[in-house]
């Protein structure tokens, strides 16, 4: 009877030896399970982001602000109708290279250069057709590196003497000031560009400035965007309704991939609803815009 006890108590203790060890075994695997898992999911999340980094991809708000810290080209072809007493059609091809420079840990300046290829029809039998560079106009956005919901940039704009002809520019050095302002909220992204500038010459070639660009954009799946980015103009030295020229209208743009290289078109169309006497009634915009990402 002793002995049956004896080997009853022994028969439990082992039992309960095995299920602790068991439990313990258990608990240790399932932690060790979790440390894999979580350290697998860690590299493969670096691995992700790593990928990221160097995947060169773009975002459309990168794309629409005009101060984003991406190094871009943009070539938009302006085509101006019914200009002049003969219903004539300007052609305007804006380069407009975009570098940012970073000055310290907080701060950016962000460079955008416009350089103006104009073609101008024959306007008399006496006045040829020309073709040439306008004004050269460089401008120095300073913004933070970190914004918040607002994003901004303000600095100096330069005034060049660079007109290959009178008709095209006034050759005059000149300058102004310039300033962005926008936001983004979900699909949308909206602002406005902003510059005034100066440049000394006689009462006719002085140039007095004001230019004003909203801008909107609504993101679509796959790239596309609905868009609207007129420019009105104010020119200071004329007078009445000869001062302003505002256009209303917009369009549709896409953001896509060749290769590897990123690339943003858009087409628009403006009706000058307001317009000085000879200025041109509608107006059509073409823009191809080439992204670098830094990588």
């Amino acid at each position: 009877m002793l002995k049956s006890l004896i080997m009853h108590c022994r028969v439990r203790s082992t039992l309960r030896s095995v299920l602790w060890l068991l439990l313990v075994t258990s608990i240790a695997s399932g932690q060790e399970a979790k440390s894999v898992a979580a350290s697998s999911a860690s590299s493969s999340a670096a691995a992700s982001s790593e990928a990221a980094g160097k995947s060169g991809t773009v975002s459309a708000a990168d794309v629409q602000n005009p101060i984003a810290n991406l190094v871009s080209l943009p070539l938009q072809n302006n085509t101006y109708f019914d200009v002049g007493p003969n219903k004539s059609t300007v052609n305007e091809l804006l380069i407009e290279p975009v570098v940012p420079f970073k000055l310290g840990a907080n701060w950016e300046i962000i460079t955008r250069t416009i350089v103006p290829l104009i073609y101008e029809p024959r306007t008399s039998q006496t006045n040829g057709a020309t073709f040439g560079l306008g004004n050269v106009q460089p401008q120095f956005y300073l913004t933070p590196t970190h914004p918040g919901s607002v994003i901004w940039g303000i600095g100096p704009q330069l005034w060049l003497p660079t007109a290959t002809d009178p008709t095209l520019g006034n050759n005059h050095l000149g300058g102004g000031a310039a300033a962005v302002v926008l936001t983004v909220k979900g699909h949308w992204l909206y602002g406005f560009l902003a510059n005034q500038v100066w440049a000394a010459g006689n009462s006719k070639e002085r140039t007095n400035q004001f230019t004003f660009e909203p801008f909107v954009f609504y993101n679509l799946p796959r790239g596309w965007y609905l868009t609207s980015t007129p420019v009105a103009t104010a020119q200071w030295e004329e007078h009445g309704h000869n001062v302003w020229t505002v256009p209303v209208g917009g369009g549709v743009g896409r953001l896509f991939t060749v290769g590897r290289q990123p690339i943003n078109i858009r087409l628009e169309a403006f009706d000058n609803v307001h317009r000085p006497d000879g200025a041109p009634s509608w107006q059509t915009q073409l823009q191809v815009q080439f992204l670098f990402p830094q990588h």
